[in-house]
């Protein structure tokens, strides 16, 4: 049955260690970005967003925005995708 199964999203999350962390501004608000949201694509492929708090306090909306085009971050999320896969195949059970 396993090979039928249709997985329509593989995702985690992943803390941004703070001197990876950026700004970004969004609706004239200043976000610090924390937190990555990395997914799976069923074409093997992976997809990330950033998400973070505004600077200056409060929730704030749940914004998405783009992560830039640098090879710490890059690494990073391929870093972060080898150890969830890591995980998830040494997966126990439910618990």
């Amino acid at each position: 049955m396993s090979g039928n199964l249709e997985v329509s999203a593989l995702a985690v999350n992943v803390t941004i260690p703070q001197a990876l962390r950026w700004t970004d501004t969004r609706r004239g608000e200043t976000f610090q970005l924390t937190t990555l949201n990395i997914r799976l694509l069923p074409d093997g492929h992976l997809a990330v967003k950033a998400y973070g708090r505004p600077v200056g306090g409060g929730r704030g909306a749940y914004v998405s925005f783009p992560v830039p085009d640098q090879p710490e971050l890059a690494a990073l999320v391929a870093d972060a995708a080898t150890r969830a896969g890591t995980l998830w195949a040494a997966h126990r059970g439910l618990g």
